[in-house]
């Protein structure tokens, strides 16, 4: 093993903490150590290869998924591995498609705001409705309504939920968030920005947040496809 190191050498080298260099060692993304007679790890260079590539993954794709990507592509056949990376960029482009999709659904809430007639006092849609409309479950529309995200009234004896436009508007507005891949407390805190009728700015502000995170994540991801190669198992004939 050339350049022979201590854990205590590996963590300066990489950046790491003892204690971090031993659970990821444990967790399988870096190779296991070589042990002394003594029973001392010793390890080398491609330690300190698979830390820094490590490092910069979950900088791209968030330290779960680099943990559980590392152990993988080192073990399996050179070809699945080059497909795991690759997985990787096809997922962040979907997330970009949907993201842009949203951002357009909200140009088509501002477009018919600006030239539909004012509603009518009673226009309203049924759970059921709305969820066709929206292409959503009407379990997810409760959910929404649970966590404060779209308020329907209640009519009847039985305080049967009907959405007025109001909170059609916004129920789209939280459908095009959640196609844009926000989570819940996201999706929250842009509804509760929201104050005008028509107030689709901050959900925009939003989105495009989102798509130059997704671009920055793009980036970082180009960036360690050249740290991750030298990784991988060597192709071997069975690979094609």
């Amino acid at each position: 093993m050339d350049h022979a190191m201590t854990t205590g050498d590996l963590a300066a080298a990489a950046g790491y903490s003892v204690q971090q260099v031993r659970d990821l060692e444990r967790l399988g993304v870096i190779p296991s150590a070589a042990r002394c007679p003594n029973g001392y790890r010793r390890f080398g260079t491609e330690h300190v290869d698979a830390l820094r590539a490590y490092r910069d993954l979950a900088a791209a794709v968030g330290p779960v998924e680099a943990r559980s990507i590392m152990p993988e592509i080192r073990t399996v056949p050179h070809d699945d591995a080059v497909a795991r990376i690759v997985a990787l960029h096809t997922a962040l482009a979907r997330s970009r498609d949907d993201t842009l999709a949203a951002l357009r659904a909200l140009d088509d809430i501002v477009e018919e705001a600006a030239h539909d007639d004012p509603p009518a006092p009673g226009d309203a849609l049924s759970i059921t409705e709305l969820a066709r409309a929206l292409g959503v479950r009407a379990s997810a529309l409760r959910f929404w309504e649970g966590e404060g995200l779209v308020r329907p009234e209640r009519v009847g004896a039985h305080g049967a939920r009907v959405y007025p436009p109001s909170a059609v508007r916004d129920a789209r507005i939280v459908a095009a968030l959640r196609a844009g891949g926000y989570r819940i407390p996201a999706a929250r805190a842009v509804m509760s920005s929201i104050g005008s009728a028509h107030g689709t700015r901050e959900a925009r502000s939003a989105l495009h947040d989102r798509l130059r995170a997704i671009a920055m994540q793009s980036e970082a991801l180009l960036r360690v496809g050249a740290e991750l190669l030298p990784l991988l198992p060597a192709p071997t004939d069975a690979d094609g």
